[in-house]
């Protein structure tokens, strides 16, 4: 489902991007219904062994017609489906238990079913002890809401009966580190070299220590950030040549930590002290490729990174090759300053949450933005985008000298209005600068009371008709935003505008009848102006 945010005055990019993760909350998938595990004591190991048996027999006996469903059945059947009968029994026969909770009818459920299932076998073959399981929420749903499972798919881990909500991504990858940090295996130790290959084979981006023994505080402090970075597989060994296959450019035996990812800089050296909150500041800063490509499945990921003034490229994949090459230069730049992320503009459910909110609709053409999510504030790539202008852009927005965008609609003709169309770019101009007195009516095309209060404002109008030291102006709040224009999200609203006193205008009672606004603007004009009018 794609939530698009109502058109405000005053967009926050911080409650933008909740919208975001709302929007796209984690993705959990569930096994179908032929997949339950049958057996009369639910849960147990010797049920699961039976039936991975029977199915490593079967593919003994005939490995040529082994498909791809099958094993995918083969995983899914590693996930016990819980049941009105069985959960309690479930949940506190076992310390860990990860529940799934799921509708049949999700289609974010059934997404990731496979990921769901593939973190199961991957959790057993490590010999993890955690129990996964599913439940179908709608149709237990007493159940479900005992377990606190709110929403689908909803993914809870459950230590000696407490429940932890999973919080991170939905590979099947992501799921295992998880579980594995939360189930008090954060670190993998490997010693040989086949073992490191096997490793190389499961995971694609991780934290490498090498250490002569594993005490000691610098191990302690390597410890201590696998402890307490849940997205991150670290791995230790004490071998130099295991080391050197896990992280090739490796040139020292002595003690070393790098991060190996799957992207542009693949190894990248940890030279900082030996102290946790170092090793997890290195990571956060580095954990992300050069360029991010947005999806369904990523967005809370991406929301974590520490660098919080993230630039954003709109495109058509083809349009963006030609220029990732030079994007990936000006990153290298700008890396721990700014993140670089490539949404595909074609992906409506994406891209348009975020240009909707620079009032641009989604087409063909790049588009460059940012966001800073520590100043709740945007910024447009006005001109075209070429190397050199996003990198003037990058720049400005590194050192702070790029203008907040705020959006307009096109300039209007005024000419002989009696209310004058008022847009994010004549603000300054028709009410602030003005040395008028300026009533301004607030409004927005969804508002459901702003048509009848556009009605009393025309009255005043018409009623203030020649009064040359009030000006009456309109503004639509959701095609236009101006960074003192105090509408909080209120409408209507009418607002009055005093000469000498603009950064404190009044606000008026739309409640209020045409007349008594009149009188209310008569008293508030009157010590300067005695020719102002109290009666319609």
């Amino acid at each position: 489902m794609s939530l698009i945010p109502k058109p405000v005055s005053k967009v926050s990019t911080f409650t933008f991007f909740l919208l975001l993760l709302l929007s796209f909350t984690i993705i959990i998938a569930y096994s179908s219904s032929d997949s339950n595990v049958e057996s009369n004591e639910p849960g147990s190991d010797s049920d699961l062994e039976q039936l991975l048996a029977v199915d490593e027999q079967l593919q003994e006996d005939r490995p040529e017609q082994q498909s791809e469903a099958e094993t995918v059945s083969k995983a899914q059947r590693i996930v016990l489906e819980l049941n009105g009968d069985n959960t309690k029994r479930v949940i506190d026969g076992n310390e860990f238990v990860m529940v799934l909770g799921y509708a049949p009818w999700c289609a974010r459920s059934a997404e990731l079913m496979p990921r769901f299932a593939e973190a199961a076998t991957a959790l057993k073959e490590i010999g993890s002890s955690v129990l996964m399981a599913k439940i179908d929420g709608d149709r237990y749903s007493k159940i479900a809401s005992e377990l606190e499972i709110k929403g689908f798919p909803t993914l809870l881990l459950f230590v000696n009966g407490t429940s932890l909500t999973y919080n991170g991504g939905s590979s099947a990858e992501d799921i295992v580190i998880w579980v594995q940090k939360k189930t008090g295996a954060p670190i993998i130790t490997v010693v040989t070299v086949d073992e490191a290959q096997r490793f190389l084979n499961n995971y694609h981006t991780f934290v490498l220590g090498l250490f002569e023994k594993f005490e000691g505080s610098e191990h302690n402090e390597f410890v201590e950030a696998a402890k307490s970075d849940d997205e991150i597989q670290f791995v230790e060994t004490s071998n130099s040549d295991v080391a050197k296959l896990l992280f090739p450019s490796l040139r020292t035996n002595n003690v070393f930590i790098g991060l190996v990812k799957t992207e542009a800089e693949r190894y990248t050296v940890y030279d900082g002290s030996y102290k946790m909150e170092k090793i997890l500041e290195f990571l956060g800063s580095n954990k992300f490729p050069l360029i991010t490509k947005l999806t369904e499945t990523n967005t809370v990921w991406v929301y974590s990174s520490p660098v919080k003034l993230q630039v954003m490229f709109f495109s058509k994949a083809d349009d963006f090759q030609k220029l990732a090459q030079p994007l990936e230069d000006i990153a290298r730049k700008f890396k721990s300053k700014l993140m670089f992320i490539y949404v595909d503009i074609t992906n409506e459910n994406l891209a348009m949450p975020f240009l909707t909110l620079f009032g641009i609709e989604a087409g063909n053409k790049t588009v460059v933005a940012a966001f800073d999510n520590n100043l709740n504030s945007k910024y447009l790539l006005e001109s075209d985008p070429s190397p050199n202008s996003i990198e003037e852009f990058c720049s400005g927005l590194a050192h702070g000298t790029v203008s907040r965008y705020y959006r307009s609609e096109p300039v209007p003709d005024n000419e002989n209005a009696s209310i004058k169309t008022v847009v994010g770019k004549t603000f300054d101009e028709l009410v602030l600068n003005s040395r008028k007195n300026v009533l301004v009516e607030i409004h927005t095309p969804w508002c459901v009371n702003c048509e009848a209060l556009s009605k009393q404002v025309e009255k005043l109008a018409k009623h203030f008709k020649g009064f040359g030291n009030l000006v009456f102006g309109r503004i639509d709040a959701s095609a236009n935003e101006h960074i003192k224009l105090q509408a909080d999200d209120e409408y209507p609203m009418i607002l009055l505008y005093k000469s000498g006193e603009k950064e404190k205008p009044l606000k008026l009672s739309t409640k209020l009848s045409a007349k008594d606004m009149a009188v209310f603007i008569n008293e508030e004009l009157k010590p300067k102006d005695g020719s102002a009018k109290d009666e319609l």
